[in-house]
């Protein structure tokens, strides 16, 4: 054997070699990685105070909970959102001066308003109040001036939630006073997935505080969120929106950012200020460490008294 074809023999026997090795390497690497990948967090029964819920993430739709989703019930202030989506996307200008006109018809509790009849705002900060303070005659407002009048505007609203594929929603008014409100948890991720494609309503209902500048007469009011989560530093929420009424108990949907991603949470009907809230911190505890939490004891017994109701109802 000559001195080059005893080159080539080792040259072959030292590539097989290598490519036997990175193979090895590679299947390995796969398999360390196969191994991670089949060792989810092992998760606990989550634990929530609120009686439906609904959790998604945004950027792919895969849905992350559920919990009596497809139940439709009144909603309160959640309707906000799709107010302020049909103004939104109608093009009215949001820097039209609008007049502050009172109701023709007797509205019950939670209806009270500090802005002053004919006195003049524009259009984005009536958005701006109904979305970060709930301010229901903002609503009223918006209703009033929209082309066609409040009858229009409603209708505008179910019109858009038919064709966003929310099924079981129904509105009725424009603030969500009326029990007539109705929509699943479900439906309202599809209500916060449009939401948060605008810009403006991602601004205006995470505001923190607002000072709102009215004319004619000129006068100033303060005006707070009703989500402190807005302004937690441990939060990054893109999208808020509180609701509460007695027969729709405490309601919370909103779009906050979760281990780098976008999540949709809808929480309704619980018992407690802050209920909500704590749902959704237990909420993010359990998609992070699988943790299903606890729920003081009077939220606890509201949610499983209503729950054996619908049962009984259903």
């Amino acid at each position: 054997m000559n001195l080059l074809s005893c080159w080539a023999r080792s040259a072959h026997s030292a590539a097989r070699a290598f490519f036997r090795t990175t193979v090895c390497l590679v299947f390995l690497s796969g398999l360390t990685h196969t191994v991670h990948a089949a060792a989810p967090v092992e998760r606990q029964a989550l634990q929530l105070a609120s009686v439906h819920a609904a959790a998604v993430y945004l950027d792919t739709g895969e849905q992350l909970f559920t919990k009596r989703a497809e139940i439709p019930v009144p909603i309160a202030s959640i309707t906000k959102l799709m107010t302020a989506l049909v103004v939104v996307e109608s093009g009215e200008p949001l820097d039209e001066w609008l007049t502050i006109v009172p109701r023709p018809y007797a509205v019950g509790k939670n209806a009270y308003s500090r802005m002053r009849p004919d006195s003049r705002l524009p259009r984005g900060e009536l958005i701006r109040l109904a979305l970060m303070s709930s301010e229901n005659l903002a609503t009223y407002v918006l209703a009033h001036h929209h082309p066609g009048g409040r009858d229009a505007f409603v209708a505008a609203m179910n019109a858009r939630a038919a064709e966003l594929g929310m099924g079981q929603t129904r509105f009725a008014d424009t603030s969500g006073l009326s029990v007539s409100n109705v929509s699943t948890a479900s439906d309202l991720v599809k209500l916060l997935a449009a939401a948060n494609a605008h810009e403006e309503i991602r601004h205006y209902s995470t505001t923190r505080y607002h000072t709102a500048h009215f004319r004619g007469p000129r006068y100033t009011k303060g005006y707070g969120n009703t989500n402190p989560l807005v302004a937690h530093p441990n939060w990054a929420v893109q999208l808020s929106k509180t609701g509460y009424l007695t027969e729709a108990g405490r309601c919370l949907a909103m779009v906050t950012e979760m281990e780098g991603r976008p999540v949709a949470l809808v929480f309704l009907n619980s018992r407690g200020t802050r209920s909500p809230l704590g749902d959704a911190g237990r909420f993010r505890r359990w998609l992070a460490t699988g943790e299903g939490g606890t729920v003081a004891p009077a939220a606890r017994d509201y949610e499983q008294q209503v729950a054996a109701r619908l049962g009984a109802d259903g």
